[in-house]
């Protein structure tokens, strides 16, 4: 069979529809790669793109997608509710079929170097690819963002696994590494409060004492002027999206408010969903293996 190889690259563009367009076409241009699902967010000002393939192309795709990124997207002028620290925030591979996670630590380490040595956009290796603990954590790597960057790569332990101790001045700085499959998850509040959500946030993120597996920020949705708890869940066997609806749902009563909705960012698996399902309506003695059509085909 052949090797698939997940690659979910976050940009700090969302609001500029023919710079995202050039993105996706470049996206799609690469051979051996697939792209699967592409979304933005005025916002946050951002955009999230969704891509399967061999390793080779994988490996082209994101080292292409972060040269353009890097000519159309000046961090000097950006501004979005969402952190970031350079035109592609994030560049993370996911073992998908017939690949391990060593390999997807390797293929990060390959379009981390190249990015640096033809692009001059320097990067932090993170999750399964860090070189030590403190690195694991992309909020960790992130804090301070484009803006306090240039102080942060001074600092004793902040040097850049691949670059010198300075951003780009433009594209800024990237997090490339390799991790399992997450789920982008926000709830909207019924309220334009954004302390609000930061306190729900703060009170159901792993970080802060709440569910493991779970990260979580509050931000502001100016467009809608309302709040909203965004969320990365890193493992949704442990922690599945209903749990951390309900937990939501339940510090919004407390704080005198209701969700009005919520929304996936990207892809999720189907299992996660069904998960849901099963939840809600109390399906008795559910098999996902049998009872799923989509399983037999």
């Amino acid at each position: 069979m052949a090797k698939i190889v997940e690659c979910i690259p976050n940009f700090s563009e969302g609001r500029d529809i023919g710079r995202v367009d050039e993105l996706v076409n470049v996206a799609k241009s690469v051979p051996g790669v697939t792209l699967l699902d592409h979304s933005s967010d005025a916002d946050h000002n951002r955009s999230v793109l969704t891509l399967i393939g061999d390793p080779p192309g994988i490996a082209e795709a994101a080292f292409l997608l972060c040269k353009k990124a890097s000519e159309i997207i000046d961090m000097t002028v950006h501004n979005g509710e969402h952190p970031r620290m350079g035109s592609v925030d994030v560049i993370p591979f996911v073992p998908i079929r017939d690949v391990c996670m060593d390999d997807c630590v390797e293929i990060s380490k390959q379009v981390a170097l190249r990015i640096w040595e033809e692009l001059g956009v320097p990067s932090f290796l993170y999750e399964y690819s860090a070189a030590s603990e403190e690195r694991r954590n992309l909020a960790d790597i992130r804090k301070g963002e484009f803006e306090g960057m240039p102080e942060k790569l001074l600092l004793d332990n902040w040097a850049p696994d691949f670059g010198e101790r300075k951003i780009h001045p433009t594209a800024g700085i990237t997090a490339i590494g390799a991790r399992q499959p997450l789920i982008a998850y926000n709830i909207n509040l019924d309220t334009p409060d954004i302390e609000i959500a930061k306190a729900i946030a703060k009170k159901i993120r792993e970080s802060s004492g709440g569910h493991k597996y779970c990260k979580a920020i509050g931000i502001k949705l100016k467009d809608r002027n309302i709040a909203q708890v965004s969320m990365n869940l890193v493992n949704c066997e442990e922690t599945p999206i209903y749990k951390v609806f309900e937990a939501v749902r339940s510090e919004s009563r407390h704080l005198g408010v209701s969700i009005l909705g919520s929304e996936l960012i990207g892809l999720a698996h189907s299992k996660a969903l069904i998960d849901c399902t099963e939840y809600y309506l109390k399906i008795e003695n559910f098999d996902f293996d049998t009872q799923v059509l989509e399983n037999h085909l």
